[in-house]
């Protein structure tokens, strides 16, 4: 598949990304009801999260019916042909739950060997968009054509910089949900705070890495994430220049995953010493 296939790939991510957006959106009342909860009692799922999942799964079965679907509600739906769409319907659940302006919705497209599931360690992200419906916005790539940033002014080509000296660097990094991972997580934080400018939290990993590449933040770094967390930011991410590795400098996914700028992330990922 060349270019102009992975360009029709990024179209149709977008497409389904903002069909979702506007589900969980216009779909959320004032107060959202908690309709399970996942690995802990601060993880929460809503009806609206699982709606949002059958959408996807409709719209790209639809579309494009021997791929394969990896979701976080549903789980992963081999196909036939090496390719699979990875999907997280509501990407920062508890701010949503909360109403705190900050979730997405996610899409990517990946190919890896048909024979086996979708692995990050292994696959090719081929095209992806993440949607944030209360800011207007749409992030997109796709594979050697870039990343844009699409919102009220236009459409806007992103290039993340080099990244400045670790101690401006504004970083960004989240928190896992089990409690020994909390606490492993403060005290590398309690660590690297006085080596840095800043750091912030928001709680939404697809929007932190299309924060590194649009620049509103030097970096991000994160333990734990899953692959739906960050398949379609990851490409934003690297199409618009930040590299975008594990904790030991390998492809991002189980092991952690630092991105930066050419010249911050090495630095970065010495600092963090855990790889």
């Amino acid at each position: 598949m060349g270019e102009s296939g992975h360009a029709e790939l990024r179209r149709l991510a977008v497409e389904v990304a903002t069909a979702a957006g506007e589900l969980i959106s216009a779909g959320r009342p004032d107060r959202v009801e908690v309709a399970a909860t996942k690995s802990s009692p601060t993880d929460v799922v809503t009806a609206m999260d699982t709606a949002s999942e059958q959408l996807l799964r409709q719209r790209l079965r639809a579309a494009r019916p021997h791929d394969g679907l990896l979701g976080e509600e549903e789980g992963y739906e081999a196909g036939s042909n090496g390719i699979t769409w990875v999907v997280d319907p509501i990407d920062g659940t508890v701010n949503y739950l909360y109403g705190l302006r900050s979730y997405a919705v996610s899409v990517a497209v990946v190919s890896h060997d048909p024979a086996g599931d979708p692995d990050p360690a292994t696959w090719t992200v081929l095209a992806a968009a993440v949607v944030d419906p209360s800011a207007g916005e749409t992030w997109s790539a796709h594979a050697g054509g870039g990343a844009t940033l699409t919102d009220a002014r236009g459409t806007h080509a992103l290039h993340a910089g080099a990244g400045p000296e670790l101690g401006h660097a504004l970083l960004a990094t989240g928190f896992g949900y089990d409690a020994q991972r909390r606490a492993e997580q403060a005290a590398v934080v309690a660590r690297l705070l006085p080596q840095v400018r800043d750091l912030r939290r928001i709680g939404t990993a697809s929007l932190d890495l299309c924060a590194v590449a649009a620049g509103r933040v030097d970096a991000y770094y994160e333990l734990g994430l899953n692959a739906w967390d960050f398949a379609g930011g990851w490409l934003v991410a690297q199409e618009a220049g930040a590299v975008v590795t594990d904790f030991a400098g390998g492809p991002a996914g189980s092991h952690g995953l630092i991105a930066a700028g050419t010249a911050l992330h090495p630095v970065l990922r010495e600092t963090l010493g855990l790889g």
